[in-house]
């Protein structure tokens, strides 16, 4: 899953931007509102993790002229404003979920994936398709008799397919989701990665079609 983090506090970004790499999220930090607002008009991105102080263009009119525009991705507004008034106007101009600093990075996590969730139509914290079942917050998959802990990179992909059962990604959206950034693409690492799902899951896990791409079977 690819993040957007906007915060213009060093320390803080970059402890946020570890640890969502760390629980397998590909980040990409940005410092100011101005570059926010411009980058999020690419439309790469799938969740916004958005600070309000920040230099160039307030964290609140960078979320309502998304909003304006029917941006619908979800916003998580981390901040230092805690006042009521504060998060009422938070949630009023659109944002998801609003989280006050200091916050444990637990409980941040613990949030994106119930956002991830909501926007993803699912309601049960275990993704499944009727075959496979992943848990997000361990990182452990089910399949049949196998029970198996997904590396980071491992994660990221099975998890972009079990949040669309029976969509088709292609290649350059599966390497959207587990890559940011600042980080080299590997050659040939969706086939790795899929072959070492499979190899731990079993073959029918993840299927590929031919000419277009990858996905998981809807059966539930």
């Amino acid at each position: 899953m690819r993040i957007l983090l906007v915060e213009d506090d060093y320390m803080i970004g970059e402890a946020v931007s570890v640890a969502l790499k760390d629980a397998a999220y590909a980040v990409d930090w940005v410092k100011d509102g101005e570059t926010a607002g411009s980058t999020l008009e690419y439309g790469e991105h799938e969740v916004v993790l958005l600070d309000l102080g920040l230099p160039k263009r307030d964290g609140l009119e960078v979320l309502r002229r998304l909003r304006r525009a029917g941006n619908k991705i979800p916003v998580i507004v981390i901040t230092a404003r805690d006042g009521v008034e504060d998060r009422i106007a938070g949630l009023d101009s659109g944002a998801d979920d609003y989280l006050v600093k200091p916050f444990d990075i637990n409980e941040l996590l613990a949030r994106l994936r119930a956002v991830v969730r909501r926007q993803g139509g699912q309601a049960a914290p275990i993704l499944t398709n009727g075959r496979v079942s992943l848990d997000p917050a361990t990182h452990k998959a089910t399949c049949g008799d196998r029970i198996v802990i997904l590396s980071a990179r491992e994660f990221a992909l099975l998890h972009a397919l079990m949040l669309r059962p029976g969509r088709i990604f292609a290649r350059a959206e599966l390497e959207e989701h587990i890559y940011g950034w600042n980080e080299e693409v590997e050659s040939n690492a969706v086939d790795f990665l899929i072959y070492s799902v499979r190899k731990k899951l079993g073959a029918e896990t993840i299927k590929n079609v031919r000419g277009a791409g990858w996905m998981v079977e809807n059966l539930s």
